[in-house]
């Protein structure tokens, strides 16, 4: 159970201190200097998916269509992380008092969402193929998929440069699924020249899609843990608790909330029952120089009360520890 008290006073924010604000601009410069090189990634992608799709059908090959359609959802990708970019760096508003920083989160759980299904389309095409080859010309895939490999190389060269956020990183993770895609093409390719053995094909199209889905899901669980304001999964809770009760003069923490204000960015807040209010300024100093130094939470709300009381109304919620009669928590 926790010490709490149903009369709290008045909120202390911290939303403007200095490292927040410089943080914020460095981000904002980053996002500003990446956007140029996304959109060269995404005009080169966006032209080779055509050809790709084009000469995967005439060479009759699944392992080269499934790639092009690979880098239309990375071209898809590249354009929603540069309007995610935009968005992101717009100011907080009155009706969006945190900002638009989470529109990159959005943008890579769409991204998610769209690698999802590109690997449903290329293990069904993959499973007919499997059951009914048809014939594919070996050199024309090699040719191209070792293009398109280049293609990849080079884009998620350029996109490394920029800065690393997870709408990002969510296209890096298209890019670098693309090359499984161009590597089993060009693989395909080699053994129809040097067997005939035509099944090779959707055979490596379905692996590559089973790489895909395992990086996939890794990101889906990301961004849905964002946009669900889940704990970060970086951050212990409990530790964090507990790290407030060891503050002196904190006696009791409750309503602890800690979850992601943007994809980089923790947030924080919380009822602090305290020994005496005439102590607060340096507790809350305390407080937030502990939190920013050791668990790097850079928006912070603490709600301190004092003659603390054990209920806390109908709410439901989380029990850190208890203070014991001599105000030191009980492990």
């Amino acid at each position: 159970m926790m010490r709490a008290s149903r009369n709290p006073t008045s909120t202390f924010h911290l939303h403007d201190h200095p490292e927040t604000q410089g943080r914020t601009a460095h981000v904002h410069a980053l996002g500003s200097a990446g956007a140029g090189g996304l959109a060269a990634a995404l005009a080169l992608t966006a032209t080779f998916a055509l050809v790709e799709a084009v000469g995967g059908w005439l060479a009759g090959s699944l392992a080269l269509v499934s790639d092009a359609g690979h880098m239309v959802t990375d071209a898809a990708a590249l354009a929603l992380a540069l309007f995610a970019q935009w968005v992101a760096a717009r100011p907080p508003s009155a009706r969006a008092s945190y900002g638009y920083a989470r529109a990159e989160v959005l943008a890579a759980f769409i991204n998610a969402l769209a690698l999802l299904v590109l690997v449903a389309f290329i293990v069904w095409e993959a499973a007919k193929r499997m059951l009914v080859p048809e014939p594919v010309a070996g050199a024309t895939v090699m040719a191209i998929a070792a293009v398109g490999l280049g293609i990849n190389a080079v884009t998620a060269w350029i996109i490394s440069r920029g800065s690393r956020t997870q709408v990002t990183r969510s296209v890096l993770l298209h890019v670098a699924s693309d090359a499984l895609g161009s590597l089993a093409a060009l693989i395909a390719g080699l053994v129809v020249v040097a067997t005939g053995w035509t099944p090779i094909d959707p055979l490596l199209s379905l692996v590559t899609a089973l790489l895909i889905l395992r990086s996939t899901w890794r990101l889906l669980a990301q961004t849905v843990g964002v946009l669900m304001e889940g704990v970060p999964a970086h951050l212990d809770y409990d530790a964090i608790g507990h790290a407030l009760l060891d503050v002196r003069g904190i006696e009791g923490v409750h309503d602890l909330h800690v979850w992601h204000m943007a994809a980089e960015e923790a947030a924080l807040s919380a009822h602090v029952a305290i020994d005496d209010g005439a102590n607060w300024p340096r507790i809350l100093d305390e407080a937030r120089r502990m939190l920013g130094s050791r668990f790097h939470i850079d928006h912070i709300t603490l709600q301190p009360s004092w003659q603390p009381d054990s209920r806390y109304a109908d709410r439901r919620v989380i029990p850190i520890a208890e203070a014991s009669g001599d105000g030191n928590a009980i492990r």
